[in-house]
């Protein structure tokens, strides 16, 4: 890996050197920080993060490699990666090839011999921001910084068009193995799931498929009309990336399944546009979610579940419809992470329960799901 000089400038002045690897060039975004200890490649591949320049506040990233089996899409989204140490050696029998060789195939660059915690602790302080990475021979920092000034803001950005599949395709594609302890008795009777594509990262088909589900994967801009027409037994939402409220079609199809009653569940970027589609409202938050040790408390039960997070706007709770019930709430902020909708089969949860947090703390949501398919 040949040492490049490397900058990461952010939109307010604050700049951070190190060495590059990966693609040389520039690449822009809004720099947040992630602190799951491992799961990089699924980070990386995971289309919630475009737009993003991903910070990682594990000392070692990289010592795994890539391969294609972990991939949670077909693409690298997050535009940029910050890391403190990257290793030279990768050291697993099922790399494939290292994250520079993955990072220089994707066009992406990346930033290594940061201070991440002390970058973290200033996005904590200052709130989630824009900035540029610049890796190259010759490095500005005055350019790097207007480059970070000259990008979007996140806020009325719709991401989820850009890394939303354009035609529709049914998922057959693996399945993983669950926890019999946790999922029910009997798998789903071949139940029609039609999957709207936000940006929805593969295990969560898998985990569909595992439960005996047929899976269908359909464009975000798909209408009511196109939904019914493939029959479903119930339609689910999925994670995506940035801002939900300029998903008008979206917000639109939301209203439209829950005015016909069909079974409903909604993940993430799902959750908030379910919650939009109900009447209620999204906040941009100061520095978001990112991270596999968020804990979740079950409302109705009392109950805490380790959850997998990664988003940076939530459901308002100073203007919820008397309709909308919180179901989940976060114990770091008590922001709200799960809704139930009065008298509909829909609900959503904003982490990430195909990721595997707890490991299997959050199946008793794709549970519901399927026992309201039942009852189709």
């Amino acid at each position: 890996m040949s040492q490049l000089q490397a900058i990461l400038a952010l939109e307010d002045g604050q700049v951070f050197s190190g060495v590059g690897f990966g693609a040389p060039g520039c690449c822009v975004g809004e720099v947040v920080f992630n602190t799951a200890m491992t799961g990089y490649q699924e980070i990386l591949t995971d289309p919630s993060y475009a737009g993003q320049i991903v910070t990682l506040t594990a000392a070692h990233v990289g010592n795994t490699g890539i391969n294609s089996q972990d991939h949670e899409s077909d693409a690298m989204h997050c535009m940029g990666l910050v890391v403190r140490d990257y290793p030279r050696r990768v050291s697993s029998w099922r790399a494939e090839s290292s994250l520079d060789e993955f990072l220089q195939a994707q066009g992406r660059c990346a930033i290594a011999g940061v201070d991440t915690r002390a970058l973290t602790a200033y996005l904590r302080h200052h709130g989630a921001m824009n900035g540029a990475i610049v890796v190259g021979e010759s490095v500005s920092s005055d350019q790097a910084i207007e480059q970070a000034r000259q990008c979007p803001p996140m806020q009325g950005l719709d991401l989820a068009s850009g890394v939303s599949v354009t035609a529709p395709f049914e998922w057959t594609d693996g399945v993983i193995e669950l926890d019999p302890s946790r999922v029910l008795a009997a798998p789903a009777s071949n139940h029609h799931v039609v999957c709207v594509d936000f940006g929805v990262k593969r295990n969560m088909l898998r985990i569909l498929r595992s439960l005996g589900c047929r899976v269908t994967v359909v464009p975000a801009r798909s209408s009511i009309e196109e939904v019914i027409a493939l029959k479903p037994n119930g339609v689910l939402l999925s994670n995506g990336p940035g801002d939900p409220r300029p998903l008008s079609y979206a917000i639109e199809l939301v209203r439209d399944l829950l005015a016909s009653d069909l079974p409903t569940l909604g993940i993430c970027l799902g959750h908030q546009l379910l919650a939009l589609g109900a009447g209620a409202s999204t906040i941009k938050m100061k520095f978001g979610h990112h991270g596999a040790n968020h804990p979740v408390r079950d409302e109705s039960t009392g109950q805490v579940f380790i959850t997998s997070q990664n988003h940076g706007f939530a459901v308002d709770e100073a203007r919820l419809p008397e309709d909308v019930v919180v179901t989940h709430r976060s114990l770091f902020d008590q922001s709200i992470q799960g809704i139930r909708i009065k008298h509909k089969r829909a609900m959503s949860f904003q982490g990430h329960p195909e990721a595997s947090p707890g490991p299997h703390d959050l199946y008793p949501l794709f549970n519901q799901f399927v026992k309201w398919m039942a009852d189709t």
